[in-house]
Formats: structure tokens, C-alpha cells, sequence
């Protein structure tokens, strides 16, 4: 039988030992083993460290974040195979789509959050402090990657989701992982975790896996690793208490079990929306994953007067539960992952039913669809209530993990609020209500206690994630039972990964640090006005001090006029007594204006746009016949992301500072820039560029890729250039309408085309049988087709031309694909 392997030290290997048994939850048949015997622990934390870290730490946040995205599309387009494995862990299509795809979107989400981190392998947190008067002694706070490896001890429930929920975090910090995913499950991990490895998308050593329990796997790591802990709030007390942890001081996240609580508000009566989406998100809670999640509502509280109403609407939802094979698409929900947590399941309901009565489902008796119910893992779904909630505990305490959830009464919201409580702490709990005066109520008395609420109505309904989905933006985790950690949570999340640092220094100093220009640092004085330069040649510091300009009556008067802003400041100085102005005063907003007008490049460039302004002060009024001048420095660089009809660009944030004659500072404004970045991709294909390719293109050329010869090139672009002088366009436009905005903004950026990729129209354009009588025929030809592209749009600049796989194209466009089309095969045969 095989046996589920690991990947550690840059290699798949296999435990020494005969290993213990993996079974299909379904069928109970016994497919894999799992054995760990001859690894070595503290060689694979210390290969994480050394072999995963070194590339990680280097790379910056926008790296990192590409990198996700890269690794989630990879991920995306083999998942059918993943869901195949899945089912043998008892989860059905819509269960195993909750862990697969759900775990690759906390790639996705990672990956987006690289946009609110510098370009840089480092973060720099918050606002600069003044540590003096004079401005010359500063401090900021910088958190740079740990220099460990995150060790992830995942449950069983969610393989997939658990290990890339966390990997996403601790990769987007720039930590590697090593992860050790529950035996009866791990399976899953393991086919997930080898098409990572084999993507070569990640870095050697961020990714090692574990596939088995490891007792000693804390015994040697450092107070740079992080730990974190997924399971049952036993465990991870035992495993928070290890005195490794303690002697090292390693940061550890424990994620446990909890009895979340549901509560319906007094208001949600029978007949209500509330009611029934209350009845219906118990009901899902309890059988998605056969209640197998750690944020299933365990405890429904209801108002005393409702909890017949409930007791028979939620049975009835259950009815229409089926159980079998989670193949089969009428079967509703699945098996356990094993014998073992059937067994589990039952003592506990066997201990919940010393206080509480159960009102639906039967531990003896179960029906089956395409499956053998004393084989496979199946239980049904178990619910039980409870009519005295604070003399019979057990139900705050003990959990059922799986289909099983109790009902119990409450008297009024305090009454609601303390059961809630008794849970010790949970990872999530709800409340559906249509009064916002009870979810107030609730959320801010209850919030102590549970790591997220979520408040159930008609109108946030058909939007909602759930009570039992954590997403990565927000923070998972509860306190006390719950474990007291928080995972995800969006850059909240990445931060447990970083170690924070108070840096003390010069303005100076601190610029050149965290990359972000402080007030009073020492001016870099650009060549040329800092408009002209591209992205990566702008730098924090480069600046540039403008000339001056004198403010007049009537600059205040016209602005008033043009903006409609007739404050009585600037329009009636009869009314100035009392106030703080003087005489007749500038708006604050011409003058931030009439800064723009001093230190903005009137000449087309590298700017594109004005991206907004960020903070804005005015010191001091400024009145007619006052003279300013400005600084214009550049403060910080932000990448962007381009998905729209413009060229690859960042985010330049220019601090300027506005100074009057006497050389005091009036005012201040943080403006930002859309600045484009340099194409140093593809080569200009002018006349002369073109002729030249042209003639080192001989009979004998070898082409690098693809099966194209030189003549069939050549009158392949002949024939690409007649479409685009509006000789061709007998064709429809091939890429889908949904796609197609996102497909044609690709002209702009400055990514190359794909090799041996077959265009829509290649088989018309694709030359079986060459048509010329030779190369340099052909070539004669194509010179004339461009030339009569050249010259159709000279003759209509304001044409549009169809192309079948951008669609309408305007004559720029028309330049774009040209240029990236010529690139694309003339290097196909060697010719730039």
C-alpha cells in the first residue's frame, strides 16, 4: 500500500516504519499509510530557515504578492484533480469547494494586500514621531521578516483551506512553513502541496510538509520561528505549555474548537425574513462539512416563547437533509473523516443528552444514499435541546464536533448575552435581528468574547458569507476557549510574522531607512524637474524648489467667483472683526492650487495624472500681496497594479511644502501622481529597425520556437498588416464580450507575447503554402502592406479597426501591437 509521502530538505521521502493506515471515510476502505519515521525535525526547520528564508526576506511585498497570485492561478486550474481526493475525506462538492477553492482565495486575497505594503522587503509602520524640538531627532517603527520558520499543526477538517490560509500570511511576510496536516486527511494536503513544489513558483525551502503526527516537533524551535496551532482546545493547552515555547519565547496562534453560539432576536417571530434565514444558516452550519468546522453554531439561543417555533422549523429543514456518498449529487452531506471521530461524536452527544433531550435524529438508526452506513463514517444529524441553560453547564462546555447543535431558551437580550458568554470564548457568533437597537446591544456587550459576530438580516442576506466563514480579511480567532490567537485577519495577519522595531535617528538617517522622505531630511536635488523622470528613476528625497508667485486681490476675488466659495474671509473684509484673519484672505484651496501651477511640468511626460492628495494644512492665513514659493520632494513610491487602458505606472507621493517670502512654512500637502514606468521590453520597430531585422532574415534562419520559416513569418505579418490598414476585416471578434475589456487593456502593458500560442485567426493567417516566390518577394510585400497601414491611418487618424482578438482599435493601439508583434517574431528568429 502506498504511503503518503513528505517533502522536506528539497526532496519526497517516505517514513522508515510500516506506518499506520489512512481510510476513505466513505467506504472505510484502507487506500494509504502513514509513517514518519527518519526525518529529521531539526534539520527540516533549520533547511526552512536557512534555504526558504534567505530568498523570501530578500524579495519585497509586490514580489511576494505576484507571487501568491501566480501560485493561486497555477493552483485554480488543477483542482478537479484535488476534488477526486476530497471526497474520500467525506466532504461533498460543496464541502470540498468551502476547502479547496476557499484555500486558494486566501492566496488571492494575500496577494492583494501587497498593495498596502512598500515595495520593499520591508514594512514601515505608521507615522513618524518627533522626538525633539528642533526636528532633527526622529523615530519611526519598522517590522522586518523573522528570520524562523512558521511550523503550521493543522486538523483534519480542512487541508487544504487550513495549510494555505496560513502559508499565504507567513509567505507574504517573506517566513517559509513547515506544515504538518493531520494524518486521516493529509492525503488531500499532500496532492495540493506537490503541485506547489512542482510549479517551481515558489522559492526551494518555503514550502516543506509533514504529512503525520511529529511529537518532538517543538522540542528545537527558536524564538524566531512562529507557531501556530489549529485543533482541539485540549491539545493546544498542552501544546501552548511546551517548554520549549516558554524558554524561547516562540510566538504561538492557537486556533480551537468553540461552541459558537446563534441567537434569534426577539423581534425575528415566525413569518419574519430573519426567522427563516436564522433557521436556515442553523441548518447549514450544522451539515455543511457534516459540522466538522470549528465555527459551526453549537448552542442556538432563542427567545423562551419561540423555542417550539424553532424546534420544528430547523426539523424540518433537516429533513431534507440526505447522507451517502458525497459523489453522488442528491446526497446533502457526508460522512465524518473516520470511525474514530464517529465515536468521539457519540460520547459526546451521549453526555450532552445527561441535561439536554434530543428532539431530532438518532445515533442508532441512519439511511444512506449509494453508500454502507456501518462501513463508512456517517452519522446523522443530531439536534438537542436544552429548557435550563444556566443550572445544566455541560452544554457550555462540552462540543460535539460534528452535525450537533443544542436549543436553548432565553428570557430577554441580557439573559441571550450571558449564555452567549458561558461558551468561555468562541471564534464567531450571530445574531439575526432587523432591529438595529438589539444588534447594537448585542455586539457591544457580546464582543468580549467572540472573535467575529455577524449580524443576520434581510437586507445584508443574499451577499453574506455565513456565520462560519472566516475570510482573510478579517481576524480568526477567539478568546479564551478559542484559544486566544488571531490568524488572517488581512495586514493584521502579516504582521504576526514581521518583528517590529523602533528605529531612533536624523530625519536624514530615517529617510534613507524606511524609504519614505521625514520632514527636515536633507534635499536631493533633481538634474531636471522631477515630472520628467519615470517611476524607477524618482527616488524620496529628489527635489526641486520652485520659483515664486505674489497672491493678489484679485487671484482671491476670481477664485471666489470660479468656485462659488464666497467665505466671508476671502469676500467681505467688513466682517473681520473677531476673527483670527487679518485682511482679505486666499482660500486654502487656491492655494494648493496655485502651488500645482509652481511645481508642475506643463510638458507631455512620464506624469500621466493627478492621483489626489493624501493630507492637506494650512498653517497660517495667507492674504493678497503675500509671495509663496514651494518644495516639491518626493515623499514615498507605491506600485500599482494596471488592469485598465494605460501603460504600466506607480505612485509617486510628493510632499510640498509651502513656504512665503520670509521663508516660513504656510502650508503643506502630500499630492500623488500617476507616473509611468519605463518600457525597456520590446525594441522600437522604426524604418530603420525594421529594414534591418528585414536583411539579417535569410532562407536559412532557424527559427527558435515554433515550426513557422522565415517566407511564412515574413507573409504572416503581411497579411496582419492588411488587416490593419482596413483591407480585412471580413472576420468577427473572437474573444468573449465578458473578457474582452480585460484582453484588449493587455496593448498597454509591456509583457511579451506568449510563445507557440494559436490566435483566433491563425489558421487564416497561418501560411501553409507560401503565395510569394520567395523571401525576398514576401519581404517586399510586407513593406508594402505596413506602408499602406502607415498611410491609411495618417489619411484617417480617428479610425477604429477591428481586431479579432482586442476588438476595436484606435491608431495608437494599431502601434502597440505592432510593436509587441514585430518584437514577438523577430526574436522568434534571432533577428534583435
Amino acid at each position: 500500500m502506498k504511503k503518503i509521502q513528505h517533502y522536506v530538505q528539497g526532496q519526497w521521502t517516505e517514513g522508515k516504519e510500516e506506518g499506520v493506515p489512512v481510510l476513505d471515510a466513505v467506504t472505510g476502505e484502507a487506500f494509504s499509510k502513514v509513517a514518519i519515521e527518519g526525518l529529521d525535525v531539526p534539520e527540516i526547520l533549520n533547511y526552512g530557515r536557512t534555504k526558504g528564508g534567505e530568498v523570501l526576506r530578500k524579495m519585497t511585498f509586490q514580489e511576494r504578492g505576484n507571487m501568491l497570485k501566480k501560485l493561486a492561478f497555477y493552483l485554480n486550474k488543477r483542482k478537479e484533480a484535488f476534488y477526486e481526493l476530497s471526497y474520500r475525506t467525506g466532504a461533498t462538492r460543496v464541502d470540498s469547494w468551502i476547502d479547496i477553492e476557499g484555500g486558494f482565495g486566501n492566496l488571492f486575497a494575500n496577494a492583494s494586500l501587497r498593495k498596502l505594503f512598500p515595495n520593499q522587503p520591508y514594512h514601515v509602520e505608521g507615522d513618524a514621531i518627533d522626538l525633539s524640538r528642533g526636528g532633527r531627532f526622529m523615530a519611526h517603527h519598522i517590522m522586518v521578516p523573522k528570520k524562523g520558520v512558521a511550523v503550521h499543526i493543522n486538523a483534519f477538517n480542512f487541508p487544504v483551506w487550513g495549510m494555505l490560509e496560513k502559508c499565504a500570511v507567513n509567505w507574504m511576510a517573506g517566513v517559509p512553513a513547515v506544515v504538518l496536516p493531520a494524518p486521516s486527511s493529509s492525503y488531500l494536503a499532500e496532492a495540493v502541496a506537490r503541485e506547489i513544489i512542482a510549479s517551481g513558483i515558489l522559492p526551494e525551502g518555503a514550502l516543506q510538509i509533514i504529512n503525520g503526527t511529529v511529537k518532538n516537533i517543538l522540542d528545537t524551535v527558536e524564538s524566531q520561528d512562529v507557531v501556530t496551532f489549529t485543533g482541539s482546545a485540549q491539545t493546544g493547552r498542552l501544546l501552548k505549555a511546551h517548554p520549549r515555547l516558554i524558554q524561547e519565547s516562540v510566538p504561538f496562534t492557537m486556533e480551537a474548537d468553540s461552541l459558537n453560539a446563534s441567537i434569534l432576536g426577539e423581534d425575528a417571530v415566525p413569518g419574519t425574513p430573519e426567522f427563516d434565514l436564522f433557521i436556515k444558516e442553523v441548518r447549514k452550519e450544522m451539515t455543511v462539512k457534516a459540522g466538522q468546522k470549528c465555527t459551526a453554531i453549537r448552542r442556538i439561543i432563542v427567545p423562551e416563547k419561540l423555542v417550539e417555533d424553532v424546534q420544528v422549523a430547523l426539523g424540518k429543514e433537516l429533513d431534507k437533509i440526505t447522507i451517502g456518498d458525497p459523489r453522488l449529487k442528491e446526497v446533502r452531506m457526508g460522512s465524518l473523516v473516520s470511525q474514530q471521530q464517529v465515536q468521539a461524536v457519540r460520547n459526546s452527544i451521549n453526555d450532552l443528552a445527561k441535561e439536554a433531550q434530543i428532539v431530532y435524529g438518532n445515533l442508532d438508526k441512519i439511511e444512506t444514499i449509494g453508500a454502507d452506513a456501518k462501513k463508512g463514517a456517517f452519522i446523522s444529524p443530531i439536534l438537542l435541546r436544552a429548557d435550563h441553560p444556566f443550572k445544566n453547564t455541560i452544554i457550555h462546555e462540552r462540543e460535539a464536533f460534528g452535525p450537533v447543535s443544542t436549543i436553548m431558551p432565553y428570557k430577554n437580550l441580557d439573559e441571550a448575552i450571558t449564555l452567549a458568554q458561558m461558551g468561555k470564548g468562541s471564534l464567531v457568533s450571530s445574531i439575526a435581528t432587523y432591529d438595529d437597537k438589539i444588534a447594537k446591544d448585542y455586539v457591544v456587550n457580546a464582543a468580549s468574547h467572540h472573535g467575529r459576530i455577524l449580524v443576520i438580516n434581510r437586507e445584508m442576506a443574499k451577499e453574506s458569507t455565513g456565520h462560519g466563514s472566516p475570510l482573510p480579511s478579517l481576524v480568526h480567532g477567539g478568546p479564551g476557549r478559542a484559544g486566544g490567537g488571531e490568524e488572517m485577519g488581512g495586514v493584521r495577519g502579516i504582521k504576526h510574522y514581521l518583528q517590529r522595531t523602533a528605529i531612533q535617528g536624523s530625519p536624514t538617517t530615517i529617510t534613507e531607512i524606511t524609504g519614505i522622505y521625514q520632514q527636515n531630511a536633507k534635499y536631493k536635488e533633481a538634474e531636471q524637474h522631477p515630472f520628467k523622470y519615470h517611476w524607477e528613476d524618482i527616488q524620496p528625497g529628489m527635489s526641486m524648489k520652485t520659483h515664486k508667485r505674489t497672491i493678489t486681490d484679485t487671484d482671491i476675488i476670481n477664485f471666489a467667483n470660479v468656485t462659488w466659495d464666497h467665505f466671508y474671509a476671502h469676500t467681505d473684509i467688513t466682517s473681520l472683526d473677531g476673527s483670527i484673519f487679518e485682511k482679505r484672505t486666499a482660500h486654502g484651496y487656491f492655494i494648493i492650487s496655485a502651488a500645482a501651477g509652481l511645481f508642475v511640468y506643463p510638458n507631455k511626460g512620464p506624469v500621466s495624472a493627478n492621483y489626489g492628495l493624501e493630507e492637506c494644512r494650512f498653517l497660517r492665513p495667507l492674504y493678497h500681496n503675500d509671495t509663496i514659493y514651494v518644495r516639491l520632494t518626493c515623499k514615498q513610491k507605491v506600485d500599482r497594479d494596471v488592469v485598465s487602458t494605460e501603460h504600466p505606472s506607480g505612485i509617486v507621493k510628493w510632499f510640498a511644502e509651502i513656504f512665503d517670502a520670509d521663508d516660513e512654512l504656510v502650508a503643506l500637502a502630500t499630492v500623488l501622481t500617476m507616473v509611468q514606468k519605463k518600457q525597456e521590453t520590446f525594441v522600437e520597430m522604426t524604418d530603420e529597425k525594421i529594414n534591418e531585422c528585414l536583411s539579417n532574415l535569410k532562407p536559412e534562419t532557424q527559427a527558435l520556437w515554433g515550426t513557422m520559416t522565415p517566407q511564412h513569418m515574413v507573409e504572416h505579418l503581411e497579411y496582419t498588416y492588411r488587416i490593419a490598414s482596413g483591407e480585412i476585416q471580413d472576420f468577427e471578434i473572437s474573444t468573449p464580450e465578458k473578457i474582452l475589456e480585460k484582453v484588449h487593456a493587455t496593448l498597454y502593458n509591456y509583457d511579451k507575447m506568449p510563445r507557440e500560442y494559436d490566435f483566433p485567426l491563425a489558421e487564416k493567417s497561418k501560411i501553409k503554402n507560401t503565395k510569394h516566390d520567395n523571401l525576398e518577394v514576401a519581404k517586399t510585400k510586407m513593406l508594402e502592406a505596413r506602408q499602406d497601414y502607415l498611410n491609411f491611418f495618417k489619411e484617417n487618424p480617428e479610425a477604429v479597426l477591428k481586431n479579432t482578438v482586442f476588438g476595436d482599435m484606435n491608431r495608437y493601439e494599431w502601434y502597440l501591437l505592432e510593436r509587441k508583434h514585430l518584437n514577438h517574431h523577430f526574436e522568434q528568429f534571432g533577428l534583435i
